[in-house]
Parts: structure tokens; sequence; C-alpha cells
């Protein structure tokens, strides 16, 4: 079976990368440390699938998770999002972190029929977005994009992201095009009350509202652990008749700051004296929401057959 290609400038992400090929958690190939502005499309040749921006290989699980086979050809790519989120210096184009003119020359070259992508839904990000599509249908591709959020599949909180996809298929190019891809995308990630993100009204409930309703306020009305709680204590969370999620069984961990932060079951705190705290949370921080990535490919799927 044609390999996978992974290109990943950050050390400790390539070596995470290399041992989830090694157990099998991700697609197998190869892991290409070099910038892409030094790739050429010659150095892509055999592979099937190619992940560029690969962080922890989050594309390639939600590929899989989504019913996409190893074998079956796709690229991605997560392009660095500081030059246009707004927790960054707000460079934009001029920053040299933005990639996406290397990335699409490669695509330009290699002609991949199917290309996922995503960026901050910041208004940046979505001016960013404006480029990135009159790039790709200048060059002949259809594309589509939504704006979705973690909570908007379980999750109890925002990282707002603009997903997109582009498609070479002449045959699909009017289901991506007319609007009707951005109406199911929503639908697919559970976008109205699925999970209780939305109210009856178009009022966020508390799980899409962290950052504004405060995660003390939603502690209280959610049963989650009060601050008093000690310090390594925690307490897995069951709100009552909602659907069952990646992010059912939450856990909140009680912090000094007398808040309680929302983790999944299991994981372990990446407090100081841990192996690699700062690479991991790097890392984590620059991740995909793997099940967003899933809804997305799977309303792909459903919209261009």
């Amino acid at each position: 079976m044609p390999g996978t290609y992974y290109n990943e400038i950050d050390p400790f992400c390539a070596d995470w990368l290399r041992n989830l090929i090694f157990h099998g958690l991700i697609a197998d190939g190869d892991v290409d440390t070099r910038s892409v502005e030094d790739v050429l499309p010659s150095d892509l040749k055999g592979y099937t699938q190619c992940h560029f921006f690969a962080g922890i290989g989050v594309w390639s699980l939600a590929l899989r998770n989504a019913g996409w086979r190893d074998d079956e050809p796709v690229w991605t790519g997560s392009c660095p999002c500081q030059p246009f989120s707004a927790a960054g210096k707000r460079g934009g184009v001029a920053d040299e972190r933005h990639l996406w003119p290397a990335w699409f020359h490669l695509i330009e070259e290699c002609r991949p029929r199917v290309v996922f992508g995503e960026q901050v839904a910041s208004k940046a990000g979505l001016g960013w977005l404006d480029l990135v599509q009159a790039d790709l249908e200048g060059a002949g591709y259809a594309s589509a994009a939504v704006d979705l959020c973690a909570a908007g599949v379980g999750a109890p909180h925002i990282r707002q992201r603009l997903y997109f996809v582009a498609d070479s298929d002449e045959r699909k190019r009017g289901r991506l095009s007319d609007g009707e891809g951005c109406e199911r995308n929503r639908a697919a990630a559970g976008w109205q009350q699925s999970y209780g993100v939305v109210k009856s009204g178009g009022e966020p409930s508390v799980l899409g509202d962290a950052e504004r309703k405060g995660l003390a306020q939603q502690r209280s009305k959610r049963g989650a652990p009060c601050g008093s709680a000690g310090a390594n204590s925690r307490q897995t969370v069951k709100r009552a008749g909602a659907p069952v999620s990646f992010w059912s069984d939450c856990d909140w961990l009680p912090c000094i700051d007398g808040k309680a932060r929302p983790v999944e079951p299991g994981t372990q705190p990446l407090a100081y004296g841990i192996a690699g705290r700062v690479g991991r949370l790097r890392a984590y921080g620059n991740a995909l929401v793997a099940p967003c990535a899933t809804a997305f490919i799977r309303a792909y799927r459903e919209i261009a057959p």
C-alpha cells in the first residue's frame, strides 16, 4: 500500500507522529521535518496521502474516524494560525509564517483530488480563507467552507475554527459551490441542538459560552466540583438528558485559582515535573478537535460521494 507523507517542522511533534505511526494509531508513512517551503513536488511522488503542518496527526485520525481509508488519496493542511489569530501579532499575509503560498504551489503542481484544511475563525482568518478559496477556484477546484466550534460536537469549550474542502472533480463543483454544503456541514456537526449547544431561542447554552459566563457559574449549574475541592481531586460530570458524545464523561479538575477546568477522562495534568511539558502543551494547543474534523469530512462525503 502506498505510504502517507507527514510534514512537520517541530521536532517534538515529529517524534510524536513517529510514535503514533509505530503504534498504528494514524496512517503508516514518513515524517519530513523540512519547512514546506523546501519541499519539492517531486518529493511527494508515490504518496497517497499528504498531511502538511501535520502537528500530532489529528487529520489522519479524523479521516479514519470518518471512514476514509488509509489508501484513499487526500491532502490535508492546517496552515499556521499565528499571523491571523487575535492572540498573536496579527501580521497577516506579511508574517513569515503565512505559508499558504508555499503549500498552494505544491497543490497546483501535484493536483491532489481532495484537499482539507482549517484556520482560526477570526476576522483575519476569514480574509485568509477568501485568499485560499480564490486561489483554489482559480486552479480549477470547487471549494466550500464552514465555521465550526468544539462545543458543536459536545466539547465543554469553544475552539472556533474555519474548515474548508477543495475538490477537483467537475461533477462535484455545483454541490460544493451552491451553499448546500455549509448547511449540511452544520447539521452533520450537530450544530442545532444535538448536544444542547443552542437553546430553542438561539441563545448559546453554558456549554457553548464558557468564555462569557465563566467556569464557576457553569460548575454550579452542571454539578461540577467547586473551588474548595482538593487540588488533586477530580469529578466526572454527566449532564442529565444530554446525548452521549466524546465529552459526555469529562473530568473537572479543581485548580489553585479556585476554578475547575474540563479535561478528557484519564488525562494527566501537564504539571511541572511532567516530561516534555512545554512541548505537550504546544502540541495540544495547536491540535485540531478531532470530532469537529471528523464531522466535516463525513458531511463532505454525504454531499460529494
